[in-house]
Order: C-alpha cells, then sequence, then structure tokens
C-alpha cells in the first residue's frame, strides 16, 4: 500500500468564520460521515501519537457506538496502536478532506477474523467541496502574495506570503510568522501576486479560516484559506489563464511532450 502527500497531511482547524462548516459534533452528521466511509472503502491513515508514526486501514463496519478497524500486517504498527493515548485519522471521501480523534485501539473480531474497534469520535473535521477548482501551487515556482499591512506614522509593511493553492475564488497561503494578524473576518487590500509569464494581478482578501497542517515528518505550518473580494472579472480572467497553462504544461510533461 502506498500513501500520497495529500493524504499525510494533518488538518488541525484552528478559527474560521463559519466553524459549523468544518467541524461536526452531531452524531448524526458523523455518522453520515462514516458511512460513508465504510461505503467507498476508503483508506484511513491513522497517526499515532506525536504525529511521526501512522498505519494505514480501513473502517469495516460501525457497531452501535463503536467503529470496527482492520488490522495491519505489521504487527509492531498494531501493537503502537493498542498502546496510543490518541491517534489521529485522517482520509478522503470524493475528495474531501476527512479528520477525526480516536483513542488507542481495542483487539476484538470481526466476521470471524482480528479486528480492533474505539467509540465513536464526538467529533469530525470535514474540509468541504469548494465551489472553484483549485490549482495546488506548482513546485516549478513559488507563487508569493505581497500583503501590505498599514504601520503607523508611515508607509504601509508589506509582507510576503507564500500562496498554496490559489482559484478564481481566493487563496491559501503560509502565515508570516510575526507581523500580519491572521483572523477570520479580516480584510487585506491591494494585495498582489505575480502569476510567471501572465502578469501582477491585485486583489483584496478576507481571511476565512485558518489551519495548523503537519506533514509526515512533524513539520507544521499555519495555513490560511483567503477569498477574493469584489474581483473584477478581468482579474478572475487573468487567474483562470493562469491556472489553465500550468494545467496545460503539467500534462504535456507527463506525456513526455
Amino acid at each position: 500500500m502506498t500513501q500520497t502527500d495529500n493524504a499525510a497531511l494533518k488538518f488541525e482547524l484552528l478559527q474560521s468564520d463559519d466553524f459549523g462548516r468544518y467541524l461536526l459534533r452531531d452524531r448524526n452528521e458523523i455518522l453520515q460521515v462514516l458511512r460513508q466511509l465504510i461505503a467507498k472503502r476508503s483508506m484511513v491513515t491513522a497517526y499515532l501519537s506525536g504525529g511521526r508514526d501512522f498505519i494505514l486501514t480501513t473502517v469495516l463496519a460501525i457497531d452501535d457506538d463503536t467503529l470496527i478497524f482492520d488490522p495491519t500486517p505489521d504487527e509492531l504498527r498494531n501493537r503502537q496502536a493498542e498502546a496510543a493515548e490518541e491517534m489521529i485519522c485522517i482520509t478522503q471521501i470524493d475528495n474531501v478532506k476527512v479528520q477525526f480523534p480516536i483513542p488507542g485501539f481495542v483487539p476484538t473480531s470481526f466476521d470471524g477474523a482480528p479486528a480492533y474497534k474505539v467509540p465513536l469520535p464526538d467529533r469530525l473535521l470535514r474540509l468541504q467541496r469548494r465551489e472553484y477548482y483549485r490549482l495546488i501551487a506548482p513546485v516549478s515556482h513559488s507563487l508569493i502574495c505581497q500583503i501590505p499591512v498599514p504601520a503607523e506614522g508611515g508607509a504601509p509593511n508589506t509582507y510576503e506570503a507564500r500562496v498554496l493553492d490559489i482559484s478564481g475564488g481566493g487563496v491559501a497561503v503560509v502565515v508570516p510568522p510575526e507581523g500580519v494578524e491572521f483572523t477570520p473576518e479580516t480584510e487585506f487590500t491591494h494585495c498582489q501576486i505575480q502569476l510567471p509569464e501572465i502578469g501582477t494581478v491585485q486583489a483584496s482578501l478576507r481571511v476565512r479560516n485558518l489551519f495548523r497542517v503537519t506533514n509526515r515528518n512533524g513539520i507544521s505550518m499555519l495555513r490560511a484559506g483567503c477569498e477574493f473580494v469584489d474581483l473584477p472579472e478581468r482579474v478572475a480572467s487573468v487567474i483562470h489563464r493562469y491556472i489553465l497553462k500550468v494545467e496545460r504544461d503539467r500534462n504535456s510533461r507527463e506525456r513526455g511532450l
């Protein structure tokens, strides 16, 4: 079994302008997502305590108030999962990222075979499908969003934030380590993004959510999801043209052209 980089990311919602869109606490809503997970036999990455080690498993069934998991072929990992105080489960359902915490595995059986059980999670993070297609920033060139921030008694300070993805609706950026407050509903005007071979676009941004993202190497960063505010049609067209160009170039490389 293999694990993609996308599946290896752990998202922790820190702040959001609409918390309920992402974090579910209602039991019926959580059950609905978990049943979809079982029906699609989605692979689950369960991070062990500390976040560096993980196991790959699947949810086999829901039995009353417990989840039944498939054990891994690696007995050492199984023992670690039994000893863990908490594990963070990450998966995807139709390209929607899902995350929920569970305690350590408890041995049981399912359909006559060894299995593990845990209580149903009391909360579940679901990153819903986006309205706009989002382009992951290409590795061939970095995208930087220049964010002017007013300074007392002088010209605005300009901070550079690395763009993680971009669409006609907004961008996700790495939050600068200091000097800029990123909280939901904060607006930044006159932001600029240089799109290689296309041109520079200027737009206002409104912060919608803030996540802590940790990769499988344990490296974490703060990710801010921002939407464009009153984006002119001509600017949206420039962004769309850039996305199409990057996708076209990427497809050509994959075909060896």
